[in-house]
């Protein structure tokens, strides 16, 4: 099958919005070809689809979109980690490790199981289901969210997540981190509910669910990213740059809309969402 630049972009308009969405962007990858049916519904369902290359690639456009926004986040992160080794302690380099222990789990996990429960769980249906799970994860989340504070700086974020967040908690939240390997589970979702869980503020628990996102995604593009220079994709290459950049647009300006949303808002209008929805997706694909 062929990849045309209309298929390309529209499917990294919807990788953009909805990775960093607390929506599941693997379900939606499912659900909006199974909707739109056609040759939509074949370009992931069809064995020769070239569907897997254009998602390693939009994905490492998300990646990219994440680093960049947080850069400056990432340098103080990764510099507080190499000095904590050599035992200069700081918020920042316990936090990169709590951040790092939270990574392993579900880079383990994922490395294991991810072809077989993506295989089993990418039908419509189930995506679907899962889908409708995730709102609920997601009002669960708030109902049993405690009253926190709102911070105003990053070393506030740091001191609060570090308060809440223990290394334990941080292994705990990294294998909840896998439950995203079932099409229609929101791996954002699952890491901002945890920390809400915890006592974190929204503002703090968006904060903490996004770097925790940037480690595994990146690491799955460039684990998979070999696949793109085989010859038998070279003539899809422009399509596949036109998804990528779309794909590095929406996931910026949705994460700028998300890290200012969660200042003040919560996860209601989101959970919602599925709801509906999963609902009416349960429905059409029953």
């Amino acid at each position: 099958m062929d990849l045309t630049y209309t298929q390309a972009i529209v499917t990294g308009f919807i990788q953009g919005i909805t990775e960093l969405f607390p929506v599941s962007s693997l379900g939606h990858a499912v659900l909006v070809p199974a909707w739109v049916g056609g040759s939509w519904k074949a370009l992931t369902t069809d064995a020769n689809s070239p569907y897997l290359i254009i998602t390693i690639a939009l994905h490492c456009a998300s990646a990219l979109a994440l680093l960049w926004i947080f850069r400056k986040r990432w340098v103080g992160l990764v510099d507080g980690g190499i000095k904590s080794l050599r035992k200069r302690p700081s918020a920042e380099g316990a936090l990169f490790w709590r951040i790092v222990l939270a990574t392993i789990p579900v880079a383990i996990l994922g490395l294991i199981f991810e072809k077989s429960l993506r295989d089993l769980f990418s039908k419509p249906l189930a995506s679907a289901a899962f889908l409708t799970i995730n709102g609920c994860i997601l009002i669960l989340a708030e109902r049993f969210s405690r009253k926190a504070k709102i911070v105003d700086s990053i070393a506030e974020e740091d001191s609060e997540i570090l308060s809440h967040i223990s290394t334990k908690v941080a292994l705990s939240i990294g294998v909840g981190q896998a439950l995203a390997l079932f099409a229609g589970i929101s791996r954002f979702g699952i890491t901002m509910s945890a920390g809400l869980v915890r006592g974190l503020s929204h503002r703090a628990a968006s904060d903490f669910a996004f770097l925790l996102a940037l480690p595994v995604i990146l690491g799955t593009s460039i684990v998979k990213l070999p696949k793109l220079l085989d010859a038998q994709y070279s003539h899809m290459m422009g399509p596949i740059i036109a998804g990528s950049i779309t794909s590095f647009i929406l996931t910026y300006a949705s994460v700028t809309f998300l890290v200012k949303w969660f200042k003040t808002r919560t996860l209601y209008p989101f959970a919602i969402y599925c709801l509906v929805v999963g609902m009416a997706s349960l429905i059409r694909f029953a």
